[in-house]
């Protein structure tokens, strides 16, 4: 059994190495217990969305249906025997340690698992969500226990702690969290601190291919880690939901003092050049002064969880602070 992060580990965590380096015995090549059985024997009660499962004391091979839960249990220490990808034969987030996902299966597309490939694989624990999931839950159930947050997003540390419960790891959770932390007070120091953090206006605008432009709200991960932040917010984006949408006309409705942008799908089937190459795009406060930035779709909207937000947390330091700290 691994044993928990220590404050160096922790320490590490802060400075940006990729959390959950002890493997040793959990990968996906360990021998394959019987589903549903822990290496280390015995089993505890989990409450979660759906009611209670019954899970193993300290759980090895586990497939994750959503990409929080992949973060999570990367971050904690695991390589999943099975994920779910975002399409089909799409690999598994590039912002995650490619040699930890070397062993790990894709069994369908989120929202979309095969049952057959997943029974296959003997896990003794599944992770996902209602919003993914739920229909699928008792089928699900039936290969291995299985514990179902409600949704993703705005929730996701209070779904890690859940991750962290159902998987035996909540040491490991918590360095990861307070990992976190010290990341989040280096940065607003990097920044200039609390207040002029919080005089500066930001947001998070994505082009997406066949659809109109989102510009993203509190109710979303991005908008989450803002928030931690203290960051300041346009007035028109700072309140619940997750996104509201523009376009190319309404681009005054993205008037910030910093903007992160990123593109879903093919570029040219998105409004993108239409917005950036107009008057009202270049007359905005963000644009004129040179802050603006591209950042990596894959990890700001699929990244949810501590090691994705430690990733964003360095390209904001990097994009707003280079200096700073």
């Amino acid at each position: 059994m691994p044993r928990p992060l220590s404050r160096r580990a922790a320490l590490g965590l802060a400075a940006g190495l990729v959390p959950g380096l002890a493997l040793t015995g959990c990968g996906p090549n360990s021998s394959a217990p019987k589903a549903g059985s822990s290496a280390g024997g015995g089993t505890r009660t989990v409450r979660h969305a759906r009611g209670e499962s019954t899970v193993p004391a300290r759980a090895e091979r586990v497939v994750a249906l959503d990409t929080d839960a992949l973060d999570s249990a990367v971050t904690l220490g695991l390589a999943p025997v099975g994920a779910t990808t975002v399409s089909a034969g799409a690999p598994f987030p590039s912002y995650l340690p490619g040699g930890r996902l070397a062993g790990t299966k894709a069994v369908g597309t989120i929202g979309q698992p095969s049952l057959e490939t997943i029974a296959a694989l003997r896990p003794d624990l599944i992770l996902s969500n209602q919003v993914r999931d739920d229909k699928r839950y008792d089928e699900l159930s039936k290969i291995a226990p299985t514990v179902l947050s409600k949704t993703t997003g705005p929730t996701w540390k209070e779904n890690v702690r859940l991750h962290a419960e159902a998987l035996g790891r909540q040491s490991e959770a918590a360095a990861a969290d307070a990992a976190y932390q010290v990341k989040l007070r280096d940065l607003v120091t990097a920044l200039g601190g609390p207040a002029r953090a919080g005089a500066t206006r930001v947001e998070m605008a994505r082009f997406l291919a066949g659809a109109p432009t989102r510009l993203y709200l509190n109710d979303t991960f991005v908008g989450s880690l803002f928030k931690d932040l203290g960051l300041g917010r346009p007035a028109n984006q700072d309140k619940p939901g997750f996104s509201m949408e523009i376009s190319p006309e309404q681009v005054d409705q993205a008037a910030a003092d910093v903007v992160f942008y990123s593109v879903y799908g093919d570029a040219a089937k998105s409004d993108q050049g239409k917005i950036t190459e107009g008057a009202l795009w270049k007359n905005l406060d963000a644009v004129r002064n040179g802050r603006v930035f591209r950042v990596d779709d894959n990890l700001w909207m699929l990244g949810i969880g501590y090691t994705g937000a430690g990733l964003i947390l360095d390209e904001i330091r990097k994009d707003l602070a280079p200096t700073g700290g």
